[in-house]
């Protein structure tokens, strides 16, 4: 009923314990009260992200289901909204968008947030798996990753892969492009940016380094 507000999202645990949630075994536990104490209610998380709710009646202590159930009604109807209210504060607050999946751009993803404290931000809702990265002192972005077919960076086969494109002094791009790891900009200026595979074919420190050279060049000029 409620799974849809953590749909493309990733549980991160120590934004759940910033929330309020408690460790029970190997689930997560919050407890609140809605409807102005009319209920309290729980809200457990499993260690794979499924989210299951227990709504009490106050002060009876007896449990209320119906709002599991196919009833209807302005009474239930208002119960089930409220909450669905908690849950999409949760999963906005406690939930990381998990649109991209491989290894090497979740290593990414992480590097930039604890680095940088920048979260990806998904400007263009016809390309939900399109998101950039941008300095907060200027607003200028250093970042773009994406998932395209391999076929669109001109290579001879249709996977989709899920790649980024960094910033470069012009300089410096003839060199790079030398490297058979480094395809020109997708979908940017050519002479700036420059494109790589999120597969592992570029190590992580590697691209890391060019991470934080795109990002000093994002300053204002």
């Amino acid at each position: 009923m409620f799974e849809e507000k953590l749909y493309h999202k990733k549980m991160n645990p120590q934004k759940l314990k910033d929330y309020g949630f408690t460790k029970n075994g190997a689930a997560y536990e919050y407890r609140t009260s809605i409807l102005e104490g009319s209920f309290a209610l729980l809200i457990t998380i499993s260690q794979d992200g499924a989210i299951g709710t227990r709504l009490v009646e106050q002060p009876s202590g007896e449990e209320y289901v119906l709002y599991k159930t196919d009833a209807a009604g302005s009474f239930v109807g208002k119960v089930r909204c409220a909450i669905s209210d908690v849950i999409e504060d949760i999963a906005r607050k406690c939930f990381d968008i998990a649109v991209f999946k491989n290894p090497q751009t979740e290593a990414v993803i992480e590097y930039i947030r604890k680095k940088y404290g920048d979260e990806l931000e998904f400007l263009w809702d016809k390309l939900p798996d399109a998101a950039i990265w941008r300095r907060k002192e200027t607003n200028k972005w250093y970042g773009i990753i994406m998932t395209i077919s391999a076929r669109r960076l001109g290579l001879d086969y249709d996977t989709k892969v899920e790649v980024m494109d960094l910033h470069i002094n012009p300089e410096k791009m003839d060199d790079l492009l030398k490297n058979p790891n480094y395809l020109p900009g997708y979908h940017m200026n050519k002479k700036h940016w420059f494109t790589v595979i999120l597969d592992g074919s570029v190590n992580n420190d590697e691209l890391f380094s060019r991470i934080d050279e795109s990002y000093v060049l994002a300053k204002k000029k």
